[in-house]
């Protein structure tokens, strides 16, 4: 299996150099060159498969055994998620007859990101490792500068699956002061030398566009050989594909006796922002795995449901009605939320769905011309989007779109309601956010569309990271109490550990890059 990028060019990378790169030349994000079948006996010989097996078998379905043996996967998936807390790794809840919860938080930073980054750490060690001990003695030994944006969750999973690790330094830009304390405290208590954590002011998405620059300068790129940490790396998408099996076969389990997992509609709902998650279900569709529409569900920053309600994406909102009767954000800036981890203003990760749109609206007489042909037009819209802000997808291009997902906006009110109405319910259940919002896309959707679909809604951090949007929705409730119902071990006293951070003053490039350049192992 070879990769390439969405936005063209003739370079067809490996897994491991795929993985090691990161970003693509240009700005574009790397691909599979097919998205492989499932063997045709998958459903049977993968049934009583643990979380394990299933991303060993699903893995090497794009990482030929040439590159990594099957003995080296599995030790390397095995090591990546003995520190989950919970023997699935991603269990399903039943929360009713007709929906279901993946609990993706069970992992070290109580956050779905854990799964993608504990296996993308051990991946950057087990390359690097081996790349060296081939070199002769006395021989510069090769080393990584991992430099990755977060809203929230993607930095400490990042920190956690990284810290300590040989001959690689990790940077991670955070907006100062938008994150939740307990996200911010998760990331800067770590004190490990390769570990650092910086503090932007400024938006996400200012992150975001710092990081997209380090590695589109060619100079800076192949001083300190920069490694992604972020969805724009093709293995996080891969690993996240994972928990999409392993809820259909659990589902088997939790439906009533004599009903069987193929014989039922399965919608998939994910809360999402820079689209990474729910992509991984778009590939795990792609590859055979039985499932309706999968539902975008956003927060005000609703750029996603705004795309499939008018086929525009674009930063400044149209003023278009959403599901919840009100505007989303006219200013044109990230408006912040209950649910900060989804408050960015442009999904990065889109760009990978928007090329297979391309190519199956592409025009060409074989795989290659219509590669040629999708990747031609990506570019345009990516370049369109990047001097205009804006880019409007054709039609036909739209329906196709259409065709795969549907798009919720979630406001703040909703959130909370949706937290509230399932701490009162039976069983009673404590969602975080980012969760809420998620659940409150699905039960729009069910109103508006009655039916015997059973939905699995991707619940993507405990509610202890959230504790201020869980207690201004939960405060007044009767009998609840945030330490007893809510707060991990884990957690107490985190917030007053001694702190690791760099305060940046504003969102320049050029001062990342002096932090870079002091701190990065030589």
């Amino acid at each position: 299996m070879k990769y390439f990028s969405t936005r063209g060019g003739s370079e067809r990378l490996s897994f491991e150099e795929t993985v090691l790169a990161g970003l693509a030349p240009g700005g574009g994000l790397y691909i599979p060159e097919t998205i492989p079948s499932l063997p045709p006996d998958w459903q049977t010989a993968w049934k009583t498969y643990s979380f394990v097996d299933l991303s060993v078998a699903i893995l090497s379905l794009y990482i030929s055994r040439e590159e990594i043996s099957n003995a080296d996967l599995r030790a390397l998936v095995h090591k990546s998620y003995q520190t989950f807390r919970h023997p699935d790794i991603t269990p399903l809840r039943k929360l009713d007859d007709k929906r279901y919860v993946i609990e993706l938080f069970h992992g070290p930073t109580f956050a779905f990101k854990d799964v993608a980054l504990q296996l993308l750490g051990n991946l950057f060690e087990f390359f690097l490792l081996r790349r060296n001990a081939r070199k002769a003695p006395g021989e510069k030994q090769e080393k990584l500068t991992v430099v990755g944006a977060t809203s929230g969750d993607t930095g400490s999973a990042a920190i956690y699956g990284l810290r300590n690790k040989a001959n690689i330094s990790i940077f991670i830009l955070h907006p100062k002061g938008r994150v939740s304390p307990i996200q911010e405290a998760q990331m800067t208590t770590v004190t490990d030398a390769n570990v650092h954590n910086i503090a932007v002011q400024g938006t996400f998405d200012d992150c975001q566009d710092i990081v997209k620059s380090l590695f589109s300068d060619a100079e800076f790129n192949a001083t300190h050989r920069l490694g992604a940490v972020n969805s724009i790396n093709w293995a996080r998408i891969l690993a996240q594909t994972v928990y999409y099996f392993l809820s259909y076969f659990h589902l088997q389990a939790q439906l009533p006796s004599g009903v069987s997992v193929e014989s039922v509609e399965i919608q998939y709902v994910v809360p999402t922002g820079n689209f990474g998650d729910i992509l991984a279900g778009y590939y795990a569709k792609r590859m055979g795995l039985p499932m309706g529409k999968l539902v975008v569900a956003t927060n005000a920053n609703d750029i996603l449901a705004r795309f499939w309600n008018s086929g525009k994406y674009e930063k400044v909102d149209s003023h278009l009605p959403t599901s919840d009767g009100k505007q989303g954000s006219s200013s044109g800036g990230v408006e912040e939320t209950l649910s900060p981890a989804m408050d960015i203003l442009v999904s990065s990760n889109f760009e990978r769905l928007l090329w297979y749109l391309a190519y199956e609206n592409a025009a060409g007489s074989d795989g290659t011309s219509l590669r040629n042909a999708a990747c031609e037009t990506l570019a345009g819209w990516m370049s369109k989007m990047k001097s205009d802000g804006r880019v409007e997808i054709p039609v036909a291009v739209l329906e196709t779109a259409r065709r795969d997902f549907l798009a919720e906006r979630i406001s703040d009110e909703q959130t909370l309601q949706t937290i509230r109405s399932h701490f009162e319910g039976n069983p009673s259940y404590v969602v975080d956010p980012h969760t809420a919002v998620g659940l409150a896309a699905a039960g729009i959707i069910a109103s508006r569309e009655p039916s015997a679909t059973h939905r699995i809604m991707l619940s993507t951090a405990h509610p202890a990271k959230f504790s201020e949007a869980v207690t201004l929705a939960l405060g007044a409730q009767p009998g609840f109490d945030f330490g007893k119902d809510v707060l991990p071990p884990e957690f107490v006293g985190l917030l007053e550990k001694k702190r690791n951070v760099i305060e940046v003053p504003q969102a320049d490039v050029d001062l990342v890059k002096a932090v870079i350049e002091r701190f990065a192992v030589q």
